[in-house]
């Protein structure tokens, strides 16, 4: 399907330009988010009636999310989930724990606006895209950890996972000591009782 853009789209195209989508891709997301229109000769008609006012707004748009983003850029958001010994977490951090975590920092994003690509499910920091406008993208730090302190060391860039796999690898070589022929429990005992009916004999 041919349509016209009416802002920004990242992979397709800026406002005005005229591009071609699969019809699903229209249906169900540009034409009812309004993002775009079909590009029929009633609808140039109206986009380039309209053009100054679009581009006008769109530009409003972008210079209130480049203020937000000032705010947001680089935020840090404390996760903590219970994990396995090897930092795989039980369940996952979603969008939706994202954009609740940075509204109790006072940051209302919507889940449209949270770019994780997929689920996390290990401890450690992440960065999680967050596309203010079409034209405006902030990074903000995701901090998963099991406890406050772990979350505290991870923030001051101590790679919590590494040091566990390294304290684990270390403990599964286990306690051994060291070998003493003369020090066998089995040995003395047989060597006593060999004394001692030497001198019961005598």
């Amino acid at each position: 399907m041919n349509i016209i853009l009416l802002e920004r789209i990242e992979k397709l195209g800026s406002i005005g330009d005229v591009v071609t989508v699969k019809d699903g891709y229209a249906r169900n997301f540009l034409l009812p988010e309004k993002k775009a229109l079909r590009a029929n000769a009633a609808n140039k008609k109206v986009f380039e009636a309209n053009r100054e006012r679009l581009e006008q707004e769109n530009s409003e748009r972008r210079s209130e999310a480049a203020k937000a983003g000032e705010k947001l850029d680089g935020t840090e958001i404390v996760l903590i989930r219970a994990s396995s010994n090897a930092g795989q977490l039980y369940g996952s951090v979603s969008v939706r724990d994202v954009t609740m975590a940075l509204a109790e920092k006072g940051f209302e994003v919507d889940k449209k606006q949270v770019i994780l690509g997929s689920p996390i499910k290990t401890i450690g920091m992440f960065d999680v895209i967050i596309a203010l406008h079409p034209e405006v993208r902030v990074t903000v730090k995701a901090n998963v950890a099991r406890s406050d302190d772990e979350a505290a060391l991870q923030t001051e860039g101590v790679d919590v996972l590494s040091a566990m796999f390294e304290e684990e690898s270390q403990n599964q070589g286990g306690f051994t000591e060291a070998f003493n022929p003369n020090a066998e429990p089995g040995e003395i005992a047989m060597e006593d009782d060999a004394e001692d009916e030497g001198e019961e004999e005598a």
